[in-house]
């Protein structure tokens, strides 16, 4: 049913906006009375923060690969992915509509759920990458690890792009990452 009630609140929110999402229109199409969503979440802005959480990919699932050019292109492709996905609409469509004192909490969820661990994933794979030698040592830093999420951001955010396409990691890695951190 958890899952009925997260996909019914991305959609919504793809569809008609978070001004237009209600708890009533979410138990309609996930088909469960509006007080069970009420007994679960207090408010829309807890529902759609729970249904972004159990949707969007953990970064630090990232194996190791042997190489960090793997590793870095794994992480990009599911991220991408995510950005595709109906997740990563339902967060573009949040970003994109709600005022800017409203945007704090859900900004605060994406540094924290989404940001952080993936910048410390990219640490690691970084550092990983260094200790086999295929990446510099200086290059494990907190700048070049916000260079992915920046990225992604910025393609989605500011460009407009919905879709990023299937070699926009390998173009990522490839153009701008390899000669960052190349040993």
């Amino acid at each position: 049913m958890e899952n009925a009630i997260f996909e019914a609140t991305l959609d919504q929110l793809t569809s008609g906006g978070y001004a237009r999402l209600t708890m009533e229109g979410v138990a309609g199409a996930a088909r469960t009375g509006k007080a069970a969503l009420y007994r679960r979440w207090a408010s829309k802005d807890e529902l759609v923060i729970d249904a972004l959480d159990a949707t969007l990919p953990r970064p630090y699932d990232t194996p190791d690969l042997g190489s960090a050019r793997k590793e870095l292109l794994l992480l990009i492709e599911v991220f991408a992915g995510a950005m595709n996905s109906p997740a990563g609409a339902a967060i573009q469509a949040l970003m994109g509509e709600i005022e800017h004192e409203r945007a704090e909490v859900f900004k605060d969820f994406i540094v924290q759920r989404v940001i952080e661990p993936t910048t410390e994933t990219i640490l690691d794979i970084l550092r990983r990458g260094a200790a086999r030698g295929d990446v510099r040592a200086d290059a494990a830093s907190q700048l070049v690890a916000d260079v992915v999420p920046a990225m992604l951001l910025y393609q989605v955010k500011v460009c407009g792009r919905r879709n990023l396409g299937p070699d926009f990691a390998g173009r990522l890695v490839d153009e701008v990452l390899d000669p960052l951190i190349r040993a």
